[in-house]
């Protein structure tokens, strides 16, 4: 077995896993401490390296690409405090990271794990159930069902509706953005057949980050989220060719269960009142309203 002991944490193998603890010390990012341990499969790495400095050094893991929803939900844009696969290392450790680099890829070569994608995630993703409040609203996520709660800061038009509950069958994506410089974040989730270009502040499927403390946790929903929708590598419908057949001949596509009459109702109303402020143009207004009519 292969450890490195270190106060940004501890990474051990034993030829099959690599575990990765967050350590305590002040430095360590608020959602690498949430996420907890991670066990990292052999066969969802591409490869390991050191980078060392003058007073300190660092040792990165790096993944196959679609071997892990949260960093396909991150896109690369977790800052290193938060990036639960980089490890800090102090420079009178270097030995011990040069040991552990080398066992790592000598055993990626003894069992020849290819570095290219992977076809389905090789990690589960952030436990559940999960619960996030940051920005203008609370997310939690059970698995199925998304419900978005907001808060005083929430702008009224968003708010009017009161919460959200997305089923899980009704998405077809996640996008989180972290605030960068004066520009806020978000995390929005993709309605399928309700697109829409509103900014996360006026979106009722999204939530606004503003950069404070607790942003980085949106992360973990987009990554549990992620987790249970179809993988990257898995082909899209094709498209059909031709004139549609009408609604009536075709099976309706499964909904959520909040998707009654008058949640229906509830959702014509808040398209409405987005249209009468200015938030929406008369085009995405006429787009959103026929997505609704039709599934009613």
């Amino acid at each position: 077995m292969a450890e490195i002991i270190q106060k940004d944490g501890t990474w051990t193998f034993d030829g099959e896993t690599l575990r990765l603890t967050p350590g305590r010390d002040k430095n360590v990012g608020l959602l690498r401490r949430t996420l907890g341990e991670l066990a990292v499969p052999l066969e969802a790495l591409a490869g390991v390296s050191l980078e060392q400095g003058k007073k300190s050094g660092r040792l990165r893991l790096r993944l196959r690409d679609g071997a892990d929803p949260l960093l396909h939900a991150t896109g690369g844009r977790l800052t290193e405090p938060h990036d639960p696969y980089q490890l800090t290392v102090e420079s009178d450790r270097y030995g011990v990271a040069e040991y552990f680099t080398e066992e790592v890829r000598t055993a990626l070569l003894l069992e020849q794990i290819p570095s290219g994608p992977v076809t389905g995630y090789l990690l589960p993703g952030p436990p559940l159930p999960l619960s996030v409040s940051a920005g203008d609203g609370t997310v939690s996520f059970d698995g199925e069902r998304v419900r978005l709660e907001w808060n005083w800061k929430t702008e009224d038009a968003k708010a009017a509706a009161g919460p959200r509950t997305l089923a899980v069958a009704d998405l077809e994506g996640v996008d989180w953005q972290p605030a960068a410089g004066l520009e806020n974040g978000h995390l929005r989730f993709l309605v399928r057949h309700a697109p829409t270009k509103v900014p996360a502040k006026y979106d009722p499927n999204a939530v606004e980050l503003w950069g404070f403390k607790k942003d980085p946790l949106m992360a973990l929903v987009a990554a549990a989220v992620q987790a249970r929708l179809p993988h990257p590598s898995t082909p899209a419908a094709p498209a059909l060719e031709g004139p549609r057949a009408p609604e009536t001949d075709r099976p309706a596509p499964p909904g959520p269960a909040e998707d009654d009459h008058d949640a229906l109702l509830r959702r014509l109303r808040e398209l409405g009142e987005l249209h009468r402020s200015g938030i929406l143009t008369d085009e995405e207004f006429t787009l959103a309203k026929q997505a609704v009519l039709k599934r009613m």
